[in-house]
């Protein structure tokens, strides 16, 4: 499958829509258009087109985790009992209803699996870990990390490496 960059192509335009975009989701057509230097109703054709090719999947809020009580952010490894189509599912499936899971990610290396989760405390952490994942069928061994600190949280992508195409070549 071509990636969407493939198919699609952004010019400079597009480009400074994405990054306003991504600094401040909940911009009206007209301020984006004095951000970027077009008209509001060109920032909406562009939004619009950015969203239908699935370049602007949607717009969230960003929540403090801490204010709202999950002050514990782990870093979960999972080893899988066994190796094959049927336990991937099965784990999968364990992850998408995991409550405190943010991500979770198919790996190389020693560990099959990583989940990203935030919890209120360690009781918590403790009941996720051997109530949830541990006894689950799929699951062979967990091994969590917890943050002592977190250095960088970038929700935003770098769009520099990105080569706008001139005006006209899409």
């Amino acid at each position: 499958m071509a990636s969407t960059l493939e198919t699609f192509t952004l010019d400079a335009f597009d480009l400074r829509i994405l990054e306003a975009l991504q600094q401040e989701g909940r911009l009206t057509n007209q301020e984006l258009a004095e951000r970027v230097g077009l008209s509001a109703s060109q920032c909406s054709r562009r939004r619009s087109a950015l969203e239908e090719k699935g370049i602007v999947k949607g717009y969230r809020a960003d929540l403090a985790p801490e204010a709202l009580g999950l002050g514990v952010t782990v870093f979960t490894h999972v080893t899988l009992a066994t190796h094959n189509p049927d336990n991937a599912r099965r784990f999968a499936e364990l992850v998408r209803h995991l409550e405190f899971a943010l991500e979770a990610h198919a790996l190389t290396g020693d560990a099959d699996y990583l989940v990203k989760m935030i919890v209120p405390d360690l009781k918590t952490l403790s009941a996720v870990v051997n109530e949830q994942l541990l006894p689950h069928e799929s699951v062979a061994n967990v091994r969590s990390a917890v943050v002592l600190e977190t250095l960088k949280d970038e929700a935003r992508l770098p769009l520099s490496w990105i080569k706008p195409t001139r005006h006209g070549e899409r």
